[in-house]
């Protein structure tokens, strides 16, 4: 069992290994603009949009995620340090194909900087990496036909962790845009467990007591089979992280599609409110 210790490195451990060949550092957000405008010295960016998910907001699949492991420098005995808006994307996304090293900075990039940790805007060109992957682990990730067979189902638990408005059909996106075709609302029988209060003031995750509280809403001792989803997969994969690796729950997996996916789905059943 992976401990907090093991998935967490602070930003003093990450400063002293920051020119360590066997380290990587990876910023995931959902544009560029943060990232070209300063990043963590040697840090390259995960586009969501660009270069985890596809027009249709899906997962790439295998081939790419080797081509985007390979120009990031990432091989399979790589210490894969993720940080920025969505870190527990690329972490869930690394150890979907099994990749052992994998780790969170434990605070905002924000305070990285502000306490004086190396930061550049020149673009980071690591050496190309060779990395042939595995097959995803199924026990990780849930698909649509997995989420609808778990509706009302004795034993599996699907967890909504967007906002209030999502959940009840006031907003599709968190910015309160419409897909074409899309329904707004959340999957029948999902439990809503919203994921606010996960980092303290530096952007740092809370202590264990601190994060049970967050998920009142969950059995966190219990043995249902957690689905967590969100909009695209951010939060869902931050829901799991949290439960896993510093809440020690097992029987968790991603629907990395979530709403994006599912709200456009015209068979798909929705409720409001």
């Amino acid at each position: 069992m992976k401990t907090r210790s093991d998935v967490l490195v602070d930003a003093a451990w990450l400063d002293a290994h920051l020119h360590d060949p066997a380290v990587r550092v990876v910023e995931v957000d959902v544009s560029r603009r943060a990232h070209d405008d300063w990043h963590i010295e040697g840090a390259v960016l995960w586009d969501v949009y660009r270069d985890l998910k596809d027009s249709d907001y899906r997962l790439i699949g295998t081939a790419a995620t080797m081509s985007l492991l390979a120009r990031s420098g990432i091989g399979p005995r790589s210490v894969v340090v993720f940080h920025g808006y969505a870190p527990a994307l690329g972490f869930w996304l690394m150890k979907l194909y099994g990749h052992r090293d994998v780790r969170i900075l434990d605070c905002s990039r924000d305070a990285w900087r502000d306490e004086g940790h190396p930061v550049s805007s020149r673009p980071s060109e690591p050496a190309a990496a060779d990395y042939a992957l595995p097959g995803p682990d199924p026990w990780l990730r849930a698909g649509h036909a997995t989420v609808r067979d778990a509706i009302g189902r004795p034993g599996r638990t699907l967890l909504d962790v967007r906002s209030r408005e999502e959940y009840q059909g006031e907003r599709f996106w968190p910015s309160g845009g419409l897909e074409p075709g899309g329904r707004a609302g959340h999957v029948p029988s999902a439990v809503h467990q919203p994921i606010d209060g996960l980092y303290d003031e530096r952007g740092a995750f809370r202590d264990a007591a601190a994060l049970r509280g967050v998920f009142s809403a969950v059995d966190l001792d219990g043995a249902d089979e957690l689905i967590t989803y969100c909009t695209i997969g951010g939060r869902a994969c931050t829901a799991w992280f949290v439960l896993t690796y510093l809440l020690g729950r097992e029987s968790v997996r991603v629907y990395d599609s979530s709403w994006a996916e599912w709200g456009r789905m015209a068979d798909a059943p929705v409720e409001q409110a």
